[in-house]
């Protein structure tokens, strides 16, 4: 039996993109960068907004100096912007309430900075009372490093046996295993169902009602 679900945030439980890249976007003009498609963005999300900027610009710019600079502007506008466009995939927040309902602990580990994960768990599920939300602290590993769930499971205790671990691209199956935690691929996200196979997703469900099966 499962008793607590970790789930990922960017592709998961949100539909982020738009603002995502957007606030990426609004950063390399600042810097007189080219910009990108949005849906150029679905590719380059998922190791956090530092690699996401390094991935958005010209290699000979993506250096840890011009990156920082980046930053600045991308938090800039991405914290006045995060909750423009981005919504709640469909069934998520149903899914989050059965969950709670059964007496499952729910929780969140992002590779988005913390900050942001906390103001839009408190934006999008203000009456759900998450285990834990974690996101990506300076100086720490980003996902497929296991830290962060070691982090959730220091705040909420529990045998790894009981954990399901779900998230939308390779880096969160490969995180799940690295923590030794099952895993679950969702199809609704930024990658496709081909990835999801290849980095050997435990299960691979296309509706958030199908988790409620695994647990």
């Amino acid at each position: 039996m499962k008793t607590l679900a970790i789930f990922d945030l960017d592709g998961t439980l949100l539909n982020t993109i738009q603002d995502l890249g957007a606030a990426t976007n609004y950063a390399l003009e600042m810097h007189s960068q080219p910009v990108h498609s949005i849906d150029a963005y679905e590719r380059m999300v998922g190791n956090g907004v530092r690699k996401l900027i390094e991935r958005a610009l010209p290699s000979e710019y993506a250096n840890d100096a011009y990156i920082d600079r980046l930053l600045v502007d991308f938090k800039q506008y991405y914290n006045d912007h995060m909750t423009d466009a981005t919504r709640p995939y469909p069934g998520i927040p149903e899914l989050l309430r059965e969950l709670t309902d059964r007496g499952v602990a729910v929780a969140v580990a992002s590779n988005k900075y913390e900050s942001a994960v906390q103001h839009l768990m408190e934006h999008y599920f203000p009456q759900i009372p998450f285990a834990a939300v974690c996101g990506n602290l300076e100086g720490f590993p980003a996902k497929p490093d296991p830290s962060i769930v070691f982090r959730v499971l220091t705040e909420h205790p529990t045998p790894k046996a009981e954990v399901l671990y779900i998230g939308d691209s390779g880096v969160d199956m490969e995180t799940a295993r690295r923590a030794c935690v099952d895993s679950v691929g969702v199809t609704w996200g930024f990658r496709p169902r081909r990835e999801l196979v290849n980095s050997l997703a435990g299960t691979i469900v296309s509706e958030p009602s199908e988790i409620l099966a695994l647990l």
